[in-house]
């Protein structure tokens, strides 16, 4: 029970740093990457379907983003897309490939996009303390139910506060290195 409560706590705290990873590949910096049109969904005959199943993206140049569909009938849905997602990029239609120009940011968006990194990470840690606060209580009644003792009662807090601080670093190195790459012209 004891070893349960503390591997449950450590996965679900895991998951939300990588989850909070992922959110954060998608914001855009200054350089362009293909994560950026990751969230993009296109109106493909009907169907909303992520732009990564109908077409490869890359990355040749720091400012560009080519899109090479699938289907070359798609090119035109994939641009309206892109242009709808309002992700503040051009997009030109080169043939059967779209390029997407990547401008540089202004100063101000600069900190926009830094207050709502910010904004992620703070969310992030509520989360990892809630998983913290969850894992406590389960301890507590396992430990007035009697399937675990004090002793384990209270290094299993230890433990869960030194995964929840050891969490909350990984977190805080992530967004530092992120709020470095976004800042960088």
């Amino acid at each position: 029970m004891f070893k349960e409560i503390l591997k449950d706590a450590e996965e679900r705290m895991q998951k939300t740093v990588d989850a909070f990873v992922r959110d954060l590949t998608g914001m855009r910096a200054g350089r362009a990457h293909p994560a950026l049109l990751e969230k993009v969904s296109v109106d493909y005959y009907g169907a909303a379907t992520p732009l990564s199943h109908l077409a490869s993206i890359s990355a040749p140049e720091p400012r560009v983003l080519v899109v090479q569909p699938f289907d070359k009938g798609a090119a035109a849905s994939i641009e309206k897309a892109i242009m709808k997602a309002d992700l503040g990029v051009s997009v030109r239609v080169d043939g059967a490939l779209l390029r997407v120009n990547v401008p540089t940011l202004t100063e101000e968006r600069r900190r926009d996009l830094v207050r709502q990194l910010k904004r992620q990470l703070e969310d992030a840690k509520v989360a990892v303390r809630n998983i913290r606060r969850d894992a406590v209580e389960s301890l507590k009644k396992a430990q007035k139910n009697g399937s675990i003792t004090e002793d384990e009662e209270r290094r299993g807090q230890a433990d869960i506060q030194r995964m929840t601080d050891q969490h909350i670093k990984e977190l805080d190195g992530v967004a530092e290195s992120r709020e470095k790459d976004i800042m960088t012209p």
